[in-house]
């Protein structure tokens, strides 16, 4: 599974992604300018992850993260 993530990630380099608008939600621009490892240390930074956690899961494993992270902060409110 890890050498798959790894070609995914190779080849996802090549491709050219509308980071303005992500389902109807503006992307600042900031966001819109970092790589894929530069946003996933935004994430560990954001969230005290720790350095190349977030990075090294699997991308469903990222997903689910992010939406038990997002409930959580839904609850909270």
């Amino acid at each position: 599974m890890n050498l798959m993530g790894s070609v995914y990630v190779w080849l996802d380099k090549g491709v050219k992604y509308d980071n303005e608008e992500i389902l109807g939600i503006k992307i600042d621009e900031d966001f819109q300018k970092m790589t894929r490892q530069e946003v996933c240390n935004h994430i560990e930074d954001a969230f005290r992850l720790g350095h190349d956690n977030f990075w090294n899961l699997a991308s469903t494993q990222k997903i689910r993260l992010g939406c038990q992270l997002a409930r959580n902060m839904r609850n909270k409110k």
